[in-house]
């Protein structure tokens, strides 16, 4: 019984210091690496921290900082900052609206309803919608439908299509078929079994989901006006390009407060679905 504990006690030491070691020289390995690439980035791009933190840099910053400061408040330049906000809002709304209607389209097949060809198929072409950035999109849509907010609205819809596509096949591939079965086994078929027998059971998820591809459409409208898709963004860059500090920073407090209130808002939905 002796022989049997020291032999199990020689066992579990002979293993925990080689586990130990593999652990530590694995570590070591990737740290070192880790390191070897962070010291390689810093010597290929050459970064003078030096220049970055000297006196002359921190003037240069803090003259740059200050010419923002005070913001234009005329009550024509703020009816117009209202109105790009405006503006920004309903091409992030519409965009995410219309990629909500094909994303969920795409996903039924997708989520492999309609054979592995269809479920293939959609998948590529969710991969390829979301693969492609927002600003990538927005300036081929300002190519093709030249500036302004509808390039803008194209661009959201397409990108967001191929995210919530993928996000709402998922929902749908991972709810319970029972209640759908069962309606089609009572004879309901085709798009009622489906309404009354899984969109309930995925409706709040795909919902939420919405909600915060909306809140991120609302980031990406105001940079999609940097290559000419409108609203604030378009402001913005128009004003930075002509060294109108003052009214970009007008620009900049309207982009804070729509986002704040679409997040306030979003959220104040959301908690009222849990709730319910």
């Amino acid at each position: 019984m002796k022989a049997d504990a020291r032999t199990a006690t020689g066992s579990i030491e002979s293993c925990a210091p080689r586990g130990a070691a593999d652990f530590c020289l694995s570590c070591m390995l990737t740290s070192g690496a880790l390191l070897a690439a962070v010291i390689a980035s810093f010597a290929y791009l050459d970064i003078d921290f030096g220049s970055l933190f000297s006196g002359e840099s921190a003037a240069s910053m803090a003259g740059f900082v200050g010419s923002f400061f005070p913001p234009d408040l005329d009550p024509a330049f703020l009816r117009k900052a209202a109105y790009g906000a405006v503006q920004t809002f309903a091409v992030a709304m519409i965009g995410t609206l219309l990629a909500a209607a094909a994303g969920l389209l795409i996903a039924l097949p997708a989520s492999g309803r309609h054979g592995l060809a269809a479920s293939r198929m959609s998948r590529f072409i969710l991969n390829l919608l979301r693969s492609v950035p927002e600003l990538v999109w927005a300036t081929l849509m300002v190519l093709a439908a030249g500036l302004g907010p509808f390039a803008g609205t194209l661009a959201l819809a397409l990108h967001t299509t191929g995210v919530l596509g993928r996000l709402f096949a998922e929902a749908i591939e991972n709810a319970p078929r029972l209640p759908e079965q069962s309606l089609r086994d009572a004879g309901c078929v085709g798009v009622p079994a489906f309404v009354y027998g899984t969109l309930p059971l995925v409706w709040t998820q795909c919902v939420a989901y919405g909600f915060y591809r909306l809140e991120m459409n609302i980031r990406m409208a105001t940079v999609l006006g940097f290559v000419g898709a409108g609203g604030l963004g378009q402001m913005l860059y128009f004003h930075l390009s002509i060294f109108q500090q003052a009214q970009a920073a007008t620009v900049l407090i309207a982009m804070f407060i729509l986002v704040l209130v679409v997040d306030f808002l979003s959220d104040r939905l959301r908690a009222r679905m849990a709730r319910g």
